[in-house]
This record gives structure tokens, sequence and C-alpha cells, in this order.
């Protein structure tokens, strides 16, 4: 990442700026991702653009972006305490039936059983 752009997402005051440059050069940021991903994950503060950036590259490919959504995945766990961005990234990553097939997912995915645990704590998997 170049000097110029490093600084001027590194003042993103939540996360926007960042997704934007994602969301307008996904064709050509591929040797910069995991940094763009680092500077979200610093500037957004309540975990807003971290989820949607994770929604958003796995709509654009969920196996060359996986390295990336981890990361971003388990950053929106701990940063939205609100749950107000973990119900539509569950949805988005495994499915509206995921509900239906949450011990097999859970079996599998440790972000999915932690998002899951933090939505339902009552219901258990």
């Amino acid at each position: 990442m170049n000097e110029d752009l490093k600084k001027k997402l590194s003042r993103d005051p939540n996360g926007l700026l960042t997704y934007e440059y994602i969301a307008n050069n996904i064709d050509s940021i591929d040797d910069i991702m995991p940094q763009l991903v680092d500077n979200m994950i610093m500037v957004d503060p309540k975990g807003q653009f971290v989820a949607s950036t994770a929604r958003y590259l796995h709509a654009i490919d969920p196996v060359k972006y996986a390295s990336a959504i981890d990361t971003l995945v388990k950053a929106a766990i701990d940063k939205d305490r609100e749950h107000a961005y973990l119900p539509d990234l569950i949805m988005a990553l495994w499915g509206p039936d995921y509900q239906e097939n949450a011990a097999e997912i859970s079996a599998r995915d440790d972000n999915f059983r932690r998002i899951y645990k933090r939505l339902y704590p009552a219901m258990g998997i």
C-alpha cells in the first residue's frame, strides 16, 4: 500500500472510506488486501463496516477472500457488542436456513459458533 493511501485510510473515521476503497478497487487490490483489512479493523469502532466488508467479500468470492473474511468476521464478533450487525452477517455467510443447520455448521466453523452463541445465548447449539 503506498504511503498516500495509507495516510488517507488511517484517517478514516469509521471504516466507510476503507470499505468504499475496497468496493471500488476490488479488481486491483489483492496484493494489499491484508493491509486494507487491518486498517478496517483499526478504524471501525463498532464493527459496522468490518461486517459489511466481510459480507461483500463473501459475495464476490468466498474462496479467494477466505482469509480476509475470517479475519473480518473475528473482528466483527469482538467489536459488535450490541449485536447490531451480527444477524445480517450470519445470514449472509451461512444462508437463511442457518438455524436449521446450526449444530452441523457449529461443529466445523468456530466463527459461526461464536456468533450463534452471542445471538442465541439461551438456546445453545
